[in-house]
């Protein structure tokens, strides 16, 4: 395998081609689905499909790069999540907003068997590779980011941990950062041991939904340890309160963690749309941060988890190198 030698030029891996990080002056939206089916009862409500809603992903997203600088979204739609590169490529080019794309396995209840059934991690790390340097199916897309890799429980389960394995040997032989999805926010510690027990250093990893986890001691050993801590779920107010999320967000900057932070709204089915009465992308931008400000933090550290810490993550730099 060869590492693909994009981090150390700053380059991110975007479906329109090389970007350079230098060249992101806006935020980045951390962890988002701009086209998605999770869909597995029939009702079609867990969909973002690109005809009929991706008119309106489009218009968000051209509104936020005009009303707030938005540059870049890391989407996190990977294989089995109705993936979808020709949309997304579409969808950047309609907007101005850069778009990466990802690669790897969700959690288990959504493993394509096809993928994972009898395959070992260094099968699965194979067709990671392969669609890293080569590209997704036969559009050439190639993806910028592993994610979200996922786990549900306090500890991965046994397919979990071969595709965990698997994305942290592909980062290795790539270059490229690893996203997680930690569901409900349970099990990041695990994923953390079981990822940099492959070698892979903690800047590298992104652990996800710890927003949705009130446990402020598990944010901090997560952030200690080097990783980014992702309050990715902005605006679910069904699953946890803002209030509660804006209070374990403070209190790891009080920490001293602010580098470790990235920030994201995850929108994963059609009803959070603004055209559908939902909060949107923006909420981050609208709502969110402006609760920051009023709980006293200043715009440098705003710019530094909405953007200079995405980039950072996805380039693979370390926090010295910022």
């Amino acid at each position: 395998m060869t590492t693909i030698p994009h981090t150390s030029e700053g380059l991110l891996r975007t479906v329109t081609g090389p970007l350079a990080a230098a060249s992101l002056t806006g935020p980045v939206l951390a962890h988002e689905h701009l086209v998605l089916d999770l869909d597995r009862t029939g009702d079609a409500a867990a969909v973002l499909d690109a005809r009929r809603h991706g008119p309106a992903v489009s218009q968000e997203l051209a509104a936020l790069r005009q009303d707030f600088g938005l540059s870049l979204v890391i989407e996190l739609t990977c294989r089995g999540m109705g993936r979808d590169p020709d949309a997304l490529t579409r969808i950047a080019r309609e907007t101005g907003v850069a778009v990466v794309a990802a690669t790897g396995w969700y959690y288990e209840p959504f493993h394509p068997q096809a993928d994972l059934a009898g395959a070992s991690v260094e099968q699965l790390t194979g067709t990671l590779v392969r669609e890293i340097e080569q590209g997704i199916g036969a559009t050439g897309v190639r993806p910028g980011v592993l994610g979200e890799v996922g786990s549900h429980g306090d500890t991965p389960s046994e397919p979990e941990a071969r595709s965990l394995r698997a994305a942290a040997r592909a980062a290795l032989a790539t270059g490229l950062s690893v996203s997680t999805h930690a569901q409900l926010g349970h099990g990041g510690l695990a994923q953390l041991d079981l990822l940099t027990a492959e070698g892979l250093a903690p800047h590298r990893i992104c652990v996800g939904h710890q927003d949705l986890l009130d446990d402020s001691a598990v944010h901090r050993r997560l952030a200690e340890a080097g990783a980014y801590v992702a309050f990715d779920t902005v605006g679910k107010e069904s699953y946890q309160s803002d209030q509660v999320r804006l209070r374990l967000l403070l209190a790891l900057l009080e920490a001293g963690h602010a580098d470790r932070v990235l920030l994201s709204c995850d929108i994963s089915r059609h009803g959070y749309l603004l055209s559908e009465g939902g909060k949107g992308y923006g909420h981050l931008f609208r709502s969110f941060l402006p609760a920051l400000r009023t709980a006293g933090v200043d715009e440098d550290l705003i710019d530094l988890m909405t953007r200079r810490n995405p980039t950072r993550f996805l380039t693979g730099a370390s926090p010295e190198e910022d």
